[in-house]
């Protein structure tokens, strides 16, 4: 068996980590580190799994939320072990960024979140549907909480526990779906080539310690898909690439040092 043979999905990384722990401490931990496998991808190796990916996520935890810093802290820890398991080449826990206060958190979603979302035609459509079938969900969740609320004889009753935090995601995920729907920004189509990068862009780039070549979609922060390669345009990566041309270099500053991106194509 190789190396890439032994890395485990995400979903199995989950489950592997959860299992070495107490009961206090996977019922803590369990809640937030599922969400988190479930956003980037469950079946996807934690090889693929990358810092602008995880700093992603963490500029999307409200920091007015009371479990906030526990949140930060089970996903460091699952993370960091992550490394010592042999799953991730770095620790990508230190991407974990922490935002304090709610004043920072307010002054942060002003910077991060426009009030208006430029989305294009394709991703609305996906968002409507994604919308309709939420609605459609959260009934479904209604019912089996009915049904597993009333077996008595279920000791830990797990199926109602589980239901609760589904519906809890899905009521969540709706109302960000009406809000950034009712304020959307249709872009429209330009068939004229640009020569800067810009928001919606396709951008492939070269890392130039590895030679490894990426591609990346700069997107509304609302429209982030790791797994599709679409970013924030006010991630540290989506940031710096904004505003280049073909050939340029960009640097990144990092925890673990400085990384180094010519962007060999932008396509529109």
């Amino acid at each position: 068996m190789n190396k890439s043979d032994q890395i485990p999905s995400l979903g199995e990384a989950t489950t592997l980590y959860l299992g070495r722990l107490s009961t206090k401490d996977r019922d803590a931990s369990q809640p937030e580190i599922y969400r988190f496998a479930r956003w980037y991808g469950w079946d996807s190796l934690f090889s693929t799994l990358a810092g602008p990916a995880v700093a992603s996520y963490s500029d999307q935890l409200n920091v007015s939320d009371i479990d906030y810093e526990k949140k930060v802290a089970a996903l460091r820890t699952f993370l960091a072990y992550a490394k010592k398991a042999g799953w991730s080449a770095t620790n990508l826990a230190t991407h974990l960024k922490t935002k304090k206060g709610k004043a920072a958190s307010t002054a942060a979603n002003a910077r991060n979140l426009p009030e208006v979302a430029n989305l294009t035609q394709q991703r609305y459509d996906e968002m409507t549907e994604e919308l309709k079938n939420l609605k459609k969900r959260s009934g479904e969740l209604v019912e089996e909480m009915q049904r597993a609320a009333a077996d008595k004889d279920f000791r830990e009753n797990a199926p109602l526990q589980y239901a609760k935090e589904e519906r809890g995601h899905v009521e969540g995920r709706i109302k960000e779906l009406e809000q950034t729907l009712k304020s959307a920004t249709i872009l429209k189509g330009n068939k004229e080539p640009t020569k800067k990068s810009g928001l919606g862009d396709s951008i492939l780039v070269c890392d130039l310690a590895t030679g490894e070549e990426c591609l990346y979609i700069i997107v509304d922060p609302r429209e982030v898909n790791p797994n599709k390669g679409k970013i924030s345009l006010v991630s540290p990566l989506g940031k710096a690439l904004l505003g280049h041309c073909d050939g340029d270099t960009v640097e990144i500053n990092v925890p673990a040092g400085i990384l180094r991106y010519q962007i060999k194509r932008i396509e529109r």
